[in-house]
C-alpha cells in the first residue's frame, strides 16, 4: 500500500461574489436573494479556513475562481454591442439571466468534479470528471472552466486523467463530489466509492421528490464510475431520500459526510437506510475495513435544523492520532439542537472527538458550508509533486492572496452593481493578477 495525503482544494471566492438566489431547492440561497454581499469578506473568510487547516498539517490547496461575468453566455442569448451595452440591456430585459452570468456558485468546488484516486482506478491514475451541473442555467457552463483549470493543475497525463463533463441532458445530471464520497483504511489504500443519486431517469417508477428537483441521476453516477475504471465490487450506489430533498437537501453532502471508515449521516438521508449501510459494510469488508456509522436521529436533530445549520455540510478530517475532527460553520453553535448534539458527539468516545469552527457566513448565506467549499483529492507523494505547485497553500501564498483580495475586491456588491461595466473590468484585472500569483498564465480566456 502506498502512502497518500488528502488535499482539500478550497474554492477561492471571486471578486463578484453576490446573492442572486438562483438555486431553487437551496433554502439558504433562496432566503437571501438580492441582498447585499461582501466579496472581500467572503474571500478572506475562505482563506482564513485554508490557512488554519494548513497550519494544523492538513494538505490544503486553492481552486481559482471562474471569470465573471460570462459575456459569452449573454451574447449567445442575443445581447449585443459593447460589454457595457450587453450588461445594460440584460439588466433591463432579463435581470435573472444577467444574474446567471454573474453567478458566484463556482466557489463551491465540491460541485466542480468527481475524483477517484489512483488506488481505486483500473489504470492506476487519478481520475477527474468535471460535473455538468445541467440542472441550473447559472451553473451549466461551469464545467468549461473547471475542466480547463483541472487540466492546468493536473497536467501530467501519466498520472492524471481529466475527463470532459457528461452529456448535458437530464438523463446525465451530474453535480460532482457533493454526491460522492470515499471510504478506505487510509488515503493510499484501495477503497470503496459511494455515489448517491436523487432520481433514476430511465425508471419512471423510481421514487423522486415532489417539491424540489433531484439534481443527480443514477445514470450519471454509473457513467462516472465507468469512466474512472472503478471495481464494481468496491462501488456502491444509493438513492437519496426524496422526502429530504423536498426539505432542502439539494445534495447528499447536506445530510451526510464520510471519511476513512466513518459515515456521519442523518437517519433520513437515504431512501433505504438499512440497505445502504449494509451495502457499504459488505463492500468495505472486501478491503478489510469495518464501517463505523455515526447515525444522527431525527429526535436529536430534525432535518430542518440540519439544513439550517449545515451540520452535515462539514469537513471530516483524520488527525495524526487517527481520530477525526469535524469542521463546522458557526451556525452549528447557534442552533440549540445541533449544538447540544455536537457536545454529546465529541464527548461520546466515538471516532469524532474534536470540533473546529469557522466563520463562513458569506458562503453560508449563499447556500454552501465547509464541505461545499472544498474538493477532496487523495494524492501519493509522487502525484502531489507532479501537480502544479503554485496552488498549494503556504503561509507565503496566503499572504499574497490576502493582500490581493484587500486590494482588488469590493466590500459591497448589490443587485444593481451587476449592470456596472466597471465591476466587470475590475474582475478581469483581478484575475489577470491572480494568474501571475498562482503561476498559471493563460488559465482564463479573457479575450
Amino acid at each position: 500500500m502506498r502512502t497518500a495525503r488528502e488535499f482539500n482544494f478550497d474554492g477561492l471566492v471571486g471578486p463578484s461574489h453576490n446573492y442572486a438566489g438562483l438555486s431553487f431547492g437551496n433554502v439558504a440561497s433562496f432566503s437571501n436573494v438580492r441582498s447585499s454581499a461582501n466579496p472581500r469578506q467572503a474571500a478572506l473568510q475562505g482563506l482564513a479556513k485554508m490557512r488554519a487547516l494548513e497550519a494544523r498539517g492538513f494538505a490544503q490547496a486553492v481552486m481559482p475562481p471562474q471569470a465573471r461575468p460570462n459575456f459569452r453566455l449573454l451574447r449567445r442569448l442575443g445581447f449585443s454591442g459593447t460589454d457595457a451595452d450587453v450588461l445594460a440591456r440584460a439588466f433591463r430585459e432579463a435581470p435573472v439571466v444577467l444574474a446567471c452570468a454573474w453567478s458566484a456558485a463556482p466557489m463551491w468546488t465540491a460541485n466542480a468534479a468527481t475524483v477517484s484516486p489512483s488506488a481505486d482506478s483500473q489504470d492506476g491514475r487519478v481520475h477527474f470528471t468535471a460535473a455538468n451541473l445541467n440542472n441550473k442555467l447559472h451553473r451549466s457552463e461551469e464545467h468549461v472552466q473547471a475542466t480547463r483549470t483541472l487540466r492546468a493543475i493536473f497536467g501530467d497525463a501519466s498520472r492524471f486523467v481529466v475527463h470532459d463533463a457528461l452529456p448535458p441532458v437530464p438523463a446525465f445530471g451530474d453535480e460532482g463530489a457533493a454526491n460522492h464520497t470515499r471510504f478506505a483504511a487510509s488515503h493510499g489504500a484501495a477503497g470503496v466509492e459511494f455515489f448517491v443519486y436523487g432520481r433514476v431517469e430511465f425508471d419512471p417508477s423510481a421514487p423522486s421528490p415532489k417539491k424540489y428537483p433531484a439534481r443527480q441521476t443514477l445514470e450519471a453516477s454509473q457513467a462516472v464510475a465507468r469512466l474512472h475504471g472503478l471495481d464494481p465490487a468496491r462501488t456502491v450506489f444509493a438513492s437519496q431520500n426524496p422526502d429530504v430533498i423536498d426539505q432542502g437537501v439539494f445534495h447528499n453532502d447536506v445530510i451526510a459526510v464520510g471519511n476513512g471508515n466513518v459515515l456521519f449521516y442523518h437517519e433520513q438521508a437515504f431512501a433505504d437506510e438499512a440497505a445502504t449501510v449494509d451495502a457499504l459494510r459488505r463492500a468495505l469488508a472486501g478491503v478489510d475495513t469495518d464501517l463505523a456509522p455515526v447515525r444522527v436521529a431525527t429526535s436529536q436533530v430534525p432535518v430542518g435544523d440540519a439544513v439550517a445549520s449545515y451540520l452535515f455540510n462539514s469537513q471530516l478530517l483524520t488527525k495524526p492520532d487517527g481520530r477525526m475532527a469535524l469542521v463546522v460553520p458557526h451556525e452549528c453553535r447557534e442552533n440549540a439542537a445541533v449544538s447540544r448534539y455536537l457536545e454529546s458527539l465529541v464527548a461520546g468516545g466515538g471516532p469524532i472527538d474534536e470540533l473546529v469552527e469557522f466563520d463562513l457566513r458569506q458562503s453560508m448565506r449563499n447556500g454552501g458550508g465547509p464541505a461545499c467549499l472544498r474538493l477532496r483529492v487523495a494524492l501519493t507523494d509522487d502525484e502531489a509533486s507532479a501537480m502544479h505547485q503554485g496552488v498549494i497553500m503556504t503561509e507565503t501564498l496566503y499572504a499574497q492572496l490576502a493582500a490581493w483580495v484587500e486590494k482588488t475586491y469590493r466590500d459591497r456588491v448589490e443587485p444593481k452593481d451587476l449592470a456596472d461595466p466597471q465591476l466587470a473590468l475590475e474582475c478581469t484585472a483581478a484575475l489577470e493578477e491572480l494568474e501571475r500569483i498562482l503561476g498559471l498564465p493563460g488559465l482564463y480566456d479573457l479575450a
